[in-house]
């Protein structure tokens, strides 16, 4: 198994790698997607309409509940977010640098990839991936699960403008409706998401950019250097928040502009932390949360076995 001075330390580039824990028995994947933040898309670009076999759902069956009050105050979001590329060394790692002044205190606007909601309701549905979802997505025949075995999920979260946006997951089929628990507890606790979208093969390819903030779930990507896949390959594993909640072991901090919330006492209510809803709402699944280890963290993970 590659060591972890020896890995690409692109966000993406080391988002579906396995780092050994205990020997080779115990196994962990950390996710930040690449890219910046997807810019709005037409009507066209995105289908939501739904099917026959698309389970479709909201919060409750009365009247929808009006959006209302001023949206928070949030941070500017630079101009530069996404667009640069950190110095590498011969191999191409990135090491970590300190955090920008603009990037400390997080709390960009979302920018909508799915037309938001229209009211302040929790929604959600779950079909099978296909179409533009399977198209943008990083799945292939050589994926360790079948393109039938995977689930397209939408699902209402709240912005750091408190607003409600949708976001959409691919996760394994047999977890689809409980993943959809856990983000009706988020929106339900109006716990805050910057970004929710498919992660991308351009993703994946792209340069070490370190400021990346992406909630998601399947990448199929194998461990750098082995042919071992990740629990996320799987649809397994979602990482929530990476910007806020980094993967850390000894001195590699991932993104890699994210060292300002190694601090875990820093006073925001997007860090994940032991006996929080976030916390709460995977382990009512039976999922458990990468904080959790001991060897290293990775906050922003939760898994179905652990890994």
């Amino acid at each position: 198994m590659a060591s972890l001075a020896r890995m690409r330390r692109s966000p993406l580039a080391v988002l579906a790698r396995t780092v050994s824990v205990v020997g080779l028995a115990t196994a962990m994947t950390s996710c930040s997607s690449g890219t910046p933040s997807a810019t709005p898309l037409t009507t066209s670009a995105v289908s939501v309409t739904t099917s026959p076999d698309v389970n479709s759902s909201s919060s409750t069956g009365a009247a929808p509940t009006e959006l209302a009050g001023p949206p928070a105050v949030t941070t500017p979001r630079p101009d530069w977010l996404g667009q640069r590329t950190l110095p590498t060394d011969a191999d191409g790692f990135a090491e970590p640098a300190d955090t920008p002044d603009e990037l400390v205190g997080r709390a960009f606007a979302s920018v909508d990839t799915l037309p938001p909601p229209t009211d302040a309701d929790f929604h959600s549905t779950v079909e099978p991936l296909r179409g533009d979802p399977l198209a943008r997505s990083s799945w292939n025949e050589d994926c360790p699960v079948a393109v039938s075995d995977l689930a397209y999920l939408t699902v209402s979260f709240w912005g750091f403008d408190e607003l409600p946006h949708t976001g959409e997951l691919i996760v394994k089929n047999t977890v689809a409706d409980d993943v959809v628990t856990v983000f009706e507890t988020l929106f339900d606790e109006r716990y805050p998401i910057e970004e929710m979208r498919i992660v991308t093969d351009a993703d994946i390819d792209a340069p070490p950019i370190g400021d990346t903030n992406n909630t998601s779930s399947f990448v199929c990507r194998v461990v750098q250097g082995t042919t071992v896949f990740s629990e996320h390959a799987r649809g397994l594993a979602i990482d929530i928040n990476p910007f806020h909640n980094p993967f850390l072991k000894d001195d590699l901090v991932l993104p890699e502009l994210a060292g300002y919330y190694t601090d875990r006492s820093v006073a925001e209510d997007a860090l994940i932390r032991d006996g929080d809803a976030v916390v709460g709402a995977f382990a009512s699944i039976g999922w458990s949360w990468g904080g959790d280890w001991t060897s290293l963290k990775d906050y922003q993970h939760f898994s179905h076995n652990g890994q």
